[in-house]
């Protein structure tokens, strides 16, 4: 490990939220020297001290169980241990001294839980860093709008384009596990020139001192590089769609539910392959109407996964097949009454990545007056399997999309109805 930098470097961290990547954030920030505080629905759920174990795939095929979930046998490399100082449900509890507060939650809960912690952000401090360890669906539109609401001015917002690392929870509240961490990570801040100091005091904490200099953090010219790039609005809804083609999204029996990756097929293959490629147009858009603006990192699927993990897979299909650390994740099902299995349609699958993901493509194409046939199927899909009609008469159906607060996050839920506005 990098020995710990010295004392100007080290600052409050609050975690808001308890999803994996906390499991990973609270021990490594905390063993760099960081005072570390959690804002949880759940306090009483966490233990003080919470490790994150570095683990390799083992040669043994068998199980281990922790509490009723099981998971791979696995070589543990190193154990990582680390403690907050603060477990608490109430923000007025761990936000006022944070330097530094970053959210581990499904997208679709961001833009409350930064409601609940704005008024607590305190302005006395020259800066407060808020971040996301996920950057999907514009998480600067949020920040802005509590920035505005709250009238704050020193606020410097981040977003990690994706997780930083293959993780998951082993025992909620006290065990995590790290299966390593992607080869490029890319993070966007604005002001743009607060890059090298969060570097500095957070982003080289959570890869590099943890992974033997693997990891590091480069700069996206803008969050829409992210909100376009971001693999998840990609992966899931093609993959419940290719299944729902392929299966009608209902099984018999819990064994015959297919893996989510391992089992990818060329149905769910084509079904990523359409909507990529609209997402592609989508993206041609915006470089052409920014043509000051790189965009370095903002990518098809494969070429993402290709310079994030440094792989050389050659089809959409292989690159998840072939995966150890996905490899066991299995397809997010609900039992029914008559004891069969259908597609959780209640899940993040469905109310992170349509609403926050797909639908915010789907509004810059049209405001850049770009088709994109297959985005609009699968969203007019997911939306009969929820009641939703996002969609009117070939459009976005803005007095739907809008009537709720949260209920979408096209950039109109946040005052934008300029495309050219869209940017930092």
């Amino acid at each position: 490990n990098m020995s710990l930098s010295n004392k100007e470097n080290k600052c409050t961290v609050t975690v808001v939220g308890g999803g994996n990547s906390a499991h990973v954030l609270i021990p490594f920030l905390s063993a760099s020297g960081h005072k570390v505080n959690l804002m949880t629905r759940r306090p009483q759920a966490w233990s003080k001290v919470i490790t994150c174990e570095l683990q390799r795939p083992s040669k043994k095929k068998e199980m281990i169980t922790y509490g009723n979930v099981n998971h791979p046998s696995a070589e543990v490399i190193h154990a990582v241990k680390g403690s907050c100082e603060k477990i608490s449900s109430d923000p007025a509890d761990v936000i006022p001294d944070a330097d530094v507060i970053v959210l581990c939650m499904p997208v679709h809960q961001y833009r409350d839980a930064l409601n609940r912690l704005a008024p607590y952000i305190n302005r006395t401090k020259k800066e407060v860093y808020v971040g996301t360890v996920y950057g999907q669906a514009g998480f600067n539109w949020m920040v802005h709008e509590v920035e505005r609401n709250y009238r704050l001015e020193n606020v410097v917002t981040f977003a990690i384009g994706l997780i930083p690392w293959i993780c998951r929870t082993m025992k909620y509240g006290e065990l995590g596990a790290n299966y390593g961490t992607k080869v490029v990570n890319v993070a966007a801040v604005t002001p743009r020139n607060k890059f090298d100091r969060l570097k500095e005091i957070f982003f080289d904490d959570i890869t590099v001192r943890w992974h033997q200099g693997k990891g590091e953090f480069y700069q996206a010219c803008s969050f829409l590089s992210l909100t376009l790039s971001v693999d998840n609005q990609i992966i899931h809804p093609c993959r419940c769609y290719g299944l729902w083609k392929r299966y009608g999204g209902k099984w018999a029996a819990e064994d015959d539910i297919p893996f989510f990756y391992k089992d990818f097929d060329d149905v769910s293959a084509e079904c990523m392959m359409l909507l990529d490629a609209d997402y592609s147009s989508v993206r041609d858009a915006v470089r052409k109407a920014f043509p000051d603006r790189e965009f370095k990192y903002m990518l098809d699927y494969l070429t993402l996964e290709r310079v994030t993990h440094n792989s050389k897979h050659a089809n959409i299909k292989d690159s998840f097949k072939n995966s150890e650390q996905l490899a066991l994740i299995k397809t997010p099902t609900m039992k029914l009454d008559d004891g069969t299995y259908a597609l959780d349609t209640e899940g993040r699958f469905f109310t992170d990545d349509i609403p926050y993901g797909m639908l915010i493509a789907r509004w810059v194409g049209q405001e850049f007056g770009v088709e994109t046939p297959f985005i609009d199927e699968i969203i007019e899909w997911a939306g009969s399997m929820r009641g939703e009609h996002f969609l009117k008469d070939g459009k976005i159906d803005l007095d739907y999309c809008l009537k709720e607060v949260g209920k979408t996050g096209i950039p109109p839920a946040y005052g934008i109805t300029d495309v050219k506005e869209i940017l930092d």
